[in-house]
């Protein structure tokens, strides 16, 4: 049996990270509210600290932490988010952090995690196991493991966000959310049930990789291998247990997006709304617009993950998208 966090964790959470986490904007644009025929209120976490939702879940677990832990130190596994904020909650409260992250991370996201002082080690992501690298580092060292999504400091961590953005706006008729791990997910979902219990709870993936769509179809846990998908924070091979019970519990449903539909998103938040958002953290908005018909007269929710985007490949995406002629709204 395994213990869920409940609620009352994430008014924990929310009282632990107040005053490091930002409280991010709530935005809105008339042209989509318009288009849709909805009221669409965005949580802007591509503007919290280090640039994604990750650092509430990583500051909250590590302030848990005793004194002799925070001496020998944590140790997280991240393609870049979770590392970040990792990184950087670590250097705020003067605990040494080490990062095992693939070769293939997105540049901007291994520079900044070197930036706010961890020690960074590379792994081949389609060939070596990142959890093996990590425990066997941990054991070797005395570090703290914080999984980046199956850990419930971070699930209820993660959920402060969605809290905010209800208290805020008021009750919600939808929510979109981005789903890799499922941290962000479920962490959505305690908070979204307890403050408007008649809201529908979506978790959207890349098209290329629906392990939790299959996952919560089929009733268990569904394995795949790495994803190919722009949408590097949600290149997942499964939910974690607690995510997956909390997901099979609480949200509705599970969607998917393409790249293109992505593209189109970041292109939208760019144009009309002068955002930069990484693909993952497109993935509500390319939701919300492939079920536009449905929406019609809803106060819909949409969280914004992050906007850690290597800039050249965000101009080499919408210039290519430009190019292609490719649909803003």
């Amino acid at each position: 049996m395994i213990t869920l966090p409940t609620y009352d964790d994430v008014v924990a959470a929310a009282n632990r990270i107040e005053g490091f986490a930002h409280k991010t904007p709530v935005m809105q644009s008339s042209i989509l509210n318009h288009a849709l025929g909805a009221e669409i209120f965005f949580k802007c976490e591509n503007l919290q600290r280090m640039g994604a939702f990750k650092f509430r879940g990583a500051f909250n677990s590590l302030a848990q932490l005793d004194e002799a832990q925070r001496k020998r130190g944590v140790i997280a596994f991240s393609s870049g988010n979770h590392a970040q904020g990792i990184a950087l909650s670590a250097s705020l409260l003067g605990i040494p952090a080490t990062i095992v992250m693939p070769q293939d991370a997105p540049k901007a996201k291994r520079a900044a995690t070197e930036g706010y002082g961890a020690t960074v080690v590379e792994y081949d992501r389609y060939t070596q196991d990142r959890e093996a690298i990590t425990l066997a580092l941990a054991e070797k060292h005395g570090y703290a493991v914080v999984p980046a999504y199956d850990y419930a400091p971070v699930i209820a961590g993660q959920g402060t966000a969605v809290k905010e953005l209800i208290e805020e706006v008021g009750e919600l008729d939808a929510l979109f959310i981005p789903l890799g791990g499922g941290g962000l997910l479920a962490g959505s979902a305690l908070a979204a049930r307890a403050l408007s219990p008649n809201c529908k709870i979506y978790g959207v993936e890349p098209e290329a990789g629906n392990d939790g769509q299959q996952s919560l179809r089929s009733g268990s846990i569904v394995t795949i291998s790495t994803p190919k998908t722009i949408a590097d924070g949600a290149q997942t091979s499964a939910l974690g247990h607690h995510t997956f019970a909390i997901i099979q519990r609480d949200v509705t449903d599970i969607l998917t997006a393409t790249d293109e539909q992505l593209v189109e998103s970041m292109a939208f938040f760019a144009s009309r709304m002068k955002l930069v958002v990484e693909p993952t953290g497109c993935l509500g908005l390319a939701a919300v617009r492939a079920l536009a018909s449905s929406l019609k007269g809803k106060r819909i929710g949409v969280l914004i993950s992050g906007g850690n985007v290597d800039l050249d490949n965000f101009s080499r995406l919408l210039a290519a998208h430009a190019n292609a002629g490719g649909h803003i709204l």
